[in-house]
């Protein structure tokens, strides 16, 4: 009984927490639906990485080196993003790993991984407002590129404003173009391979080349351009974390949340492994458009982009007008999600007191009006330095956000780990989470240990570099002092400390507790079902699960 009436004690204080955050800063919408966070999920990696430089993966490794790159980097991305997925369907806040860094290991890894997120977004808005502009130069190379740039931010902070339902939709049409397309690529590349259609058959040739098909004279060459492709990789996975940030204003993120993140499986198969197959098979590595396109402008690698490449070895007509215009919508895409992604980190770290208060309100659409205004103010600024200026600023700045991204994606496993042994401690039930991330713990050990390793690459690659170049090892490194620093300076001066596992918080905006729901018994009963059942039906829908 006193068991019992803690805990409805403890429900009844995050349903007063929630009330009294909603009168102080105003209500967030939960417009998002299922399919919302199903296409973000699809969608929100596929970016003009893959388009034009993914090419450059298999020019550096060889068709096997960049698809083995490919994999170990999706294994990486996939438990990573399972274990947000874990603890954002159980806690759909708004801040997402930066609100568990805060209340599963230490308030001053909350304020570090939040400032730097928000900031890491923030200059992206820069970057691809200034991609719009050099892409609309494709079609008109007269004009001027801040004007296109301009009319874009205009444009992403309209959409902001009219709310996340907006966001949704819009996002739901702009990822299916992008998934249609490269849908397409695969379906055309594997007929011009088998020579349906374009010519002569390819086959396996292209993997018998010389070099092929992993580059390098020796094993240990052949080693390090596999792993040094890793960071190639990952920078093309950027935004997978997205999903727990959606989770905040999701209609039903105990439900939606989990078949998002396991749609995280297929996206990583097909859009990204089979898209470097095809590229692989269809075009030698040896071609160097492949390496150019990963290097070049964005004019000039439109045309030798090896989606264009392909597309045109199956004599498809404006080839590069079609890759263009996809460009154009994954970088509105891109934009708006970072719009999105920069103001809802710094709403919810207003609201939990680690920025200004102000930047925690939001209107009657759940609009943060000033955590967007800030956003704007500082990306314009940005676009300015880099317009105007000699840009040698915007290219630090650029260089932050990168270190930032890696140590944000290891901080997730290690927070997942510090929330499941909170939960432990607690006498909690594996029961009570929506979705369980498979293979934990393996999956967070394997997940920092790869992110250490693409960290240590990308110092070996500006180390080794020839001509070697003091500003381009700090460069890659600069980012982790200013995120360490970031961690001191609050620990320090906010004397805060590593958060008891039995005081972890793991109830408050919690949605079930909210509600005055449970699912709590329903998720027991299809657990002990399952264990009546025998061990190959128990482990065939396991498996139905994991992939469904």
């Amino acid at each position: 009984m006193a068991q019992h009436s803690e805990k409805q004690e403890t429900a009844s204080d995050s349903v007063d927490h929630v009330h009294n955050e909603d009168q102080e800063f105003g209500v967030v919408k939960r417009d998002l639906k299922s399919r919302h966070l199903q296409m973000i999920a699809v969608g929100g990696t596929i970016g003009t990485g893959i388009f034009l430089s993914s090419g450059g993966s298999v020019a550096a490794a060889g068709p096997l080196g960049a698809l083995i790159s490919y994999s170990i980097v999706g294994t990486m991305v996939f438990f990573i993003v399972t274990s947000l997925g874990e603890m954002a369907a159980y806690l759909p806040l708004p801040g997402a790993f930066s609100t568990f860094g805060s209340r599963f290991v230490d308030p001053a890894l909350g304020f570090a991984l939040g400032l730097g997120y928000a900031f890491q977004w923030i200059i992206t808005v820069t970057i691809e407002v200034t991609s719009a502009g050099i892409i609309l130069q494709y079609w008109w190379p007269d004009l001027r590129m801040w004007i296109p740039a301009l009319v874009f931010i205009f444009v992403l902070v309209g959409i902001t404003l009219l709310g996340v339902k907006a966001f949704g939709e819009l996002e739901y049409w702009l990822s299916m173009i992008k998934v249609l397309t490269c849908i397409v690529f695969i379906i055309v590349g594997i007929l011009v391979d088998t020579g349906a259609v374009g010519g002569d058959t390819i086959g396996g040739r292209n993997w018998h080349i010389e070099g092929a098909p992993i580059v390098g004279e020796t094993a240990r060459d052949r080693t390090v351009n596999i792993f040094t492709t890793c960071v190639w990789a990952f920078f093309s996975f950027g935004g997978t974390e997205l999903i727990g940030i959606t989770a905040g204003e999701s209609a039903n993120p105990g439900k939606a949340v989990p078949k998002a993140i396991r749609h995280t499986f297929w996206r990583i198969l097909l859009f990204y492994i089979c898209s470097i197959a095809v590229i692989g098979l269809v075009i030698p590595w040896t071609d160097p458009n492949l390496l150019n396109a990963a290097e070049a402008g964005v004019n000039e690698a439109v045309t030798i982009a090896p989606f264009t490449i392909v597309f045109k070895k199956a004599h498809l007509p404006g080839a590069d007008h079609a890759i263009n215009a996809v460009l154009l919508t994954a970088v509105l895409s891109a934009g708006q999600s970072s719009f999105y992604a920069s103001t809802r980190t710094l709403m919810a770290m207003g609201r939990e007191g680690k920025m200004p208060a102000i930047f925690g309100r939001v209107n009657s659409r759940g609009v943060p009006l000033y955590s967007l205004a800030f956003v704007t103010l500082i990306a314009s600024i940005a676009f300015v330095a880099d317009v105007v200026g000699t840009g040698v600023v915007f290219t630090w700045l650029v260089n932050l956000t990168g270190m930032s991204a890696l140590l944000t994606w290891m901080s997730i496993s290690i927070i997942h780990l510090r929330f499941r042994a909170a939960f432990k401690a607690q006498g909690r039930s594996l029961a009570e989470l929506p979705y369980v991330a498979p293979f934990f713990p393996f999956s967070c050990y394997i997940s920092i240990l790869l992110t250490l390793m693409i960290v240590i690459l990308q110092g070996y690659q500006a180390v080794t570099a020839d001509p070697f170049n003091v500003e381009g090892v700090v460069a890659v490194f600069v980012g982790a002092p200013v995120f360490f620093l970031t961690i001191i300076v609050w620990k320090v001066y906010h004397k805060t400390k590593l958060v008891p596992l039995l005081e972890v918080d793991l109830d408050s905006g919690r949605l079930s507790i909210v509600r005055g729901i449970s699912n709590l018994a329903e998720t027991e009963e299809k657990r002990i079902e399952d264990a009546r059942l025998p061990f190959w039906k128990r482990a065939g829908r396991k498996i139905l699960r994991f992939i469904a």
